[in-house]
Protein backbone atom coordinates (compact mmCIF):
# COMPACT_ATOMS: atom_id res chain seq x y z
CA UNK A 1 0.00 0.00 0.00
CA UNK A 2 2.82 2.44 0.79
CA UNK A 3 4.28 2.02 -2.69
CA UNK A 4 0.85 2.95 -4.09
CA UNK A 5 0.80 6.10 -1.95
CA UNK A 6 4.41 6.99 -2.81
CA UNK A 7 3.69 6.49 -6.52
CA UNK A 8 0.74 8.91 -6.36
CA UNK A 9 2.60 11.48 -4.25
CA UNK A 10 5.66 11.46 -6.53
CA UNK A 11 3.38 11.81 -9.55
CA UNK A 12 1.74 14.90 -8.06
CA UNK A 13 5.13 16.38 -7.12
CA UNK A 14 6.45 15.84 -10.64
CA UNK A 15 3.31 17.44 -12.09
CA UNK A 16 3.77 20.45 -9.77
CA UNK A 17 7.39 20.81 -10.87
CA UNK A 18 6.41 20.70 -14.54
CA UNK A 19 3.71 23.33 -13.93
CA UNK A 20 6.21 25.67 -12.22
CA UNK A 21 8.80 24.97 -14.92
CA UNK A 22 6.40 25.95 -17.69
CA UNK A 23 5.46 29.13 -15.80
CA UNK A 24 9.04 30.21 -15.15
CA UNK A 25 10.05 29.46 -18.74
CA UNK A 26 7.11 31.51 -20.02
CA UNK A 27 8.32 34.38 -17.87
CA UNK A 28 11.15 35.03 -20.33
CA UNK A 29 8.63 36.38 -22.86
CA UNK A 30 6.96 38.65 -20.31
CA UNK A 31 10.02 40.05 -18.55
CA UNK A 32 13.55 38.84 -19.28
CA UNK A 33 14.80 40.64 -16.14
CA UNK A 34 12.31 38.79 -13.93
CA UNK A 35 13.29 35.55 -15.64
CA UNK A 36 16.97 36.21 -14.87
CA UNK A 37 16.07 36.88 -11.23
CA UNK A 38 14.13 33.62 -10.97
CA UNK A 39 16.94 31.65 -12.61
CA UNK A 40 19.43 33.21 -10.19
CA UNK A 41 17.41 31.86 -7.26
CA UNK A 42 17.71 28.39 -8.76
CA UNK A 43 21.45 28.46 -8.12
CA UNK A 44 21.06 28.49 -4.31
CA UNK A 45 21.89 25.48 -2.10
CA UNK A 46 18.28 25.18 -0.92
CA UNK A 47 17.09 24.79 -4.50
CA UNK A 48 19.85 22.20 -5.03
CA UNK A 49 18.29 20.16 -2.23
CA UNK A 50 14.90 20.54 -3.90
CA UNK A 51 16.45 19.35 -7.17
CA UNK A 52 17.79 16.30 -5.36
CA UNK A 53 14.26 15.68 -4.10
CA UNK A 54 12.98 16.04 -7.65
CA UNK A 55 15.51 13.46 -8.84
CA UNK A 56 14.37 11.17 -6.02
CA UNK A 57 10.72 11.58 -6.98
CA UNK A 58 11.28 11.03 -10.70
CA UNK A 59 13.52 8.03 -10.14
CA UNK A 60 11.15 6.33 -7.70
CA UNK A 61 8.13 7.08 -9.88
CA UNK A 62 9.86 5.64 -12.94
CA UNK A 63 11.18 2.51 -11.24
CA UNK A 64 7.93 1.83 -9.43
CA UNK A 65 6.03 2.43 -12.66
CA UNK A 66 8.06 -0.34 -14.31
CA UNK A 67 7.21 -2.58 -11.35
CA UNK A 68 3.50 -1.77 -11.72
CA UNK A 69 3.69 -2.62 -15.42
CA UNK A 70 5.37 -5.93 -14.57
CA UNK A 71 2.71 -6.75 -11.97
CA UNK A 72 -0.09 -5.90 -14.41
CA UNK A 73 1.20 -7.58 -17.55
CA UNK A 74 3.43 -10.43 -16.37
CA UNK A 75 1.60 -13.63 -15.50
CA UNK A 76 3.74 -14.15 -12.38
CA UNK A 77 3.91 -10.45 -11.55
CA UNK A 78 1.46 -10.53 -8.65
CA UNK A 79 3.32 -13.42 -7.08
CA UNK A 80 6.64 -11.55 -7.14
CA UNK A 81 5.38 -8.03 -6.48
CA UNK A 82 6.92 -7.81 -3.00
CA UNK A 83 10.36 -8.92 -4.23
CA UNK A 84 10.11 -6.49 -7.12
CA UNK A 85 9.24 -3.68 -4.69
CA UNK A 86 12.35 -4.39 -2.61
CA UNK A 87 14.40 -4.53 -5.81
CA UNK A 88 13.00 -1.12 -6.80
CA UNK A 89 13.81 0.31 -3.37
CA UNK A 90 17.36 -1.10 -3.41
CA UNK A 91 18.01 0.16 -6.94
CA UNK A 92 16.54 3.55 -6.01
CA UNK A 93 18.85 3.84 -2.98
CA UNK A 94 21.93 2.91 -5.02
CA UNK A 95 21.06 5.40 -7.76
CA UNK A 96 20.26 8.15 -5.25
CA UNK A 97 23.63 7.66 -3.56
CA UNK A 98 25.23 7.95 -6.99
CA UNK A 99 23.29 11.15 -7.69
CA UNK A 100 24.52 12.97 -4.57
CA UNK A 101 27.66 14.49 -6.09
CA UNK A 102 26.29 15.37 -9.55
CA UNK A 103 23.22 17.07 -8.09
CA UNK A 104 24.54 18.51 -4.82
CA UNK A 105 28.21 19.06 -5.71
CA UNK A 106 27.75 22.68 -6.74
CA UNK A 107 25.81 23.50 -3.57
CA UNK A 108 28.48 21.86 -1.41
CA UNK A 109 31.23 23.83 -3.15
CA UNK A 110 29.25 27.03 -2.69
CA UNK A 111 28.66 26.39 1.02
CA UNK A 112 32.04 24.91 1.98
CA UNK A 113 34.38 26.16 -0.73
CA UNK A 114 36.33 24.16 -3.31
Amino acid sequence: MWSWVAHRVTGVLIFFFLFVHVLDTALVRVSPEAYDTVVATYKTPIVALLEYGLVAAILFHALNGLRVIAVDFWVKGARYQKQMLWTVVALWVVLMVGAIYPVLGHAARELFGS
